[in-house]
């Protein structure tokens, strides 16, 4: 039997670059040759661990203050973005994005895990994030969206009326900070090679073909 390859990924639903390297390492997978052979995992990894639950301060008025720019000034980058995005398949609606905690979603990620749902749940929340104009920090709207994609009513609200998983997210962060991520997404290949950024599919496949070679 063939050692499984395995692709651990740092990354934030509220993360857009997330989105694209989520999106492109998809695109990678579907031109490796050993793709039934991948076993990918998503770790926890919170860009704003301090951010409240749910917040008035729309997601550019946030970046403005946070990078000291004006409106024109987070356009910019949310058309560099947008541009990225499109080139992997996927549409952006910043203007309608809402601000808010995601360490609840990372909980349900990792729930999604056991069920054997998580890439399902990741892809789910992040289109809610960056496309539907979702508040993942609002329990009732984060329910909604990971049922939909195929989680039990019933262990969601066991997750969210709980501290479970906190301690499964937490681990994910502290060994984050052991391997030396500071910023997502970030890819880890095989135990052995790291990649920092929602790197182009091509890099991707490269990488992939490279750890396999020297792994399997």
């Amino acid at each position: 039997m063939t050692t499984p390859l395995t692709v651990d990924v740092w990354s934030d639903v509220a993360c857009p670059w997330c989105r694209i390297g989520r999106a492109n390492l998809a695109h990678a997978l579907a031109e490796f040759e050993h793709a039934d052979d991948v076993v990918v995992t998503w770790h926890s990894f919170e860009l704003d661990p301090t951010a409240p639950a749910t917040s008035e301060q729309t997601v550019g008025q946030m970046l403005a203050t946070k990078y000291g720019t004006d409106e024109a000034g987070v356009a910019a980058m949310w058309d560099r973005v947008s541009e990225l995005g499109a080139q992997a398949g996927l549409r952006f609606d910043f203007p309608n994005a809402k601000q808010g905690n995601t360490f609840d979603a990372h909980r349900l990620i990792h729930l999604a895990a056991e069920r054997g749902l998580q890439d399902a749940v990741v892809g789910a929340l992040f289109d809610a994030q960056h496309e539907g104009g979702a508040s993942l920090g609002d329990h009732a709207e984060l329910a909604r969206i990971v049922v939909a994609a195929g989680l039990q009513p019933e262990d969601v609200d066991a997750v969210l009326t709980s501290d479970g998983y906190a301690e499964q997210v937490r681990a994910d962060e502290q060994l984050a900070a052991r391997l030396g991520i500071s910023g997502v997404p970030f890819f880890v290949i095989d135990g052995q090679y790291g990649l920092s950024g929602a790197q182009p599919t091509a890099q991707l496949v490269a990488a992939l073909d490279q750890a396999w070679a020297t792994g399997h």
